[in-house]
């Protein structure tokens, strides 16, 4: 009986781990103009509970007799309408089309549609659609085909905050690799945070310091200027104590060079030779 049950457990377990995996994948952040731009398209939001996976399993979109279906961050799931076509080796074969990739399109060669896988959940990568406007979105890419062809898809995620648009458009560039768009609330950044530079807090507490010092210097020079009539370098407030500020740090270091110079000197002497 044990030695059935870790069966299930083990699928169970396996199928976690590639779940982990792939909504990993779909974690994105990018740096820029002093922030942190983080994205997780596969989080769950407001009035969308599984981020910008498709609900019904799948995105459609077709164009010019071409037909593409695909799902971000998991793998298709056809619970009605499977795709009908001939091909689909490397997504199903022709019996479970659209079963095993995330991506697969159907085009119609000589009155038959054929299908061909463009890429599987593994494969997924993601990245900024534009560096000078990072909270526009992200661009989702994903790669698969036969071993007689190449082929990819290519999403790109818009930010839009209220509701879902697409895909409406369906791109097809060279033999075998697609793009199309889509408008979603998860192509917006879920978090923005600031990237500090330079000293921080500390470099702003010298500048507050020495904003403070000059002011105390430039109202009492025109304090004793004006009101007491003092001129030339008695001017300056307290100037006999300044004259010995460079005096005192000197000593300062002194005396810190000779108790650290002269306990290492000790230390050095303190073993004398012995004759024997």
């Amino acid at each position: 009986m044990s030695g059935t049950l870790w069966i299930p457990r083990f699928i169970l377990i396996t199928l976690v781990f590639i779940s982990f995996r792939v909504n990993s994948q779909c974690e994105f952040s990018f740096t820029g103009r002093n922030k942190v731009f983080a994205f997780n398209l596969a989080s769950s939001i407001r009035n969308y509970p599984h981020g910008v996976l498709s609900e019904d399993g799948f995105y459609r979109v077709e164009a010019n007799s071409t037909v593409l279906w695909f799902q971000l961050c998991d793998v298709l799931i056809f619970n009605h309408d499977p795709p009908r076509c001939v091909g689909c080796e490397d997504c199903g074969g022709p019996s479970h089309c659209g079963t095993s990739c995330s991506a697969l399109v159907s085009e119609n060669v000589r009155g038959y549609d054929v299908c061909t896988s463009l890429g599987h959940a593994s494969s997924t990568k993601v990245d900024i659609i534009d560096k000078e406007d990072p909270g526009k979105g992200v661009i989702v890419k994903m790669s698969g085909g036969d071993r007689n062809q190449n082929c990819s898809l290519s999403v790109s995620v818009i930010c839009q905050k209220n509701k879902v648009d697409g895909p409406l458009t369906l791109a097809k560039s060279g033999t075998c690799h697609y793009a199309t768009q889509l408008r979603h609330p998860s192509g917006c950044a879920a978090a923005i945070s600031g990237h500090s530079s330079g000293w921080g807090w500390f470099s702003t507490l010298l500048i507050i310091i020495l904003c403070l010092f000059g002011a105390y210097l430039l109202g009492g020079a025109v304090y004793r200027y004006f009101s007491l009539g003092i001129r030339g370098i008695d001017v300056i407030p307290n100037v006999d104590y300044w004259a010995t500020v460079p005096h005192s740090i000197q000593s300062c270091f002194g005396s810190l060079f000779s108790r650290f110079g002269g306990s290492s000197r000790g230390q050095r002497t303190s073993y004398s030779q012995v004759n024997f």
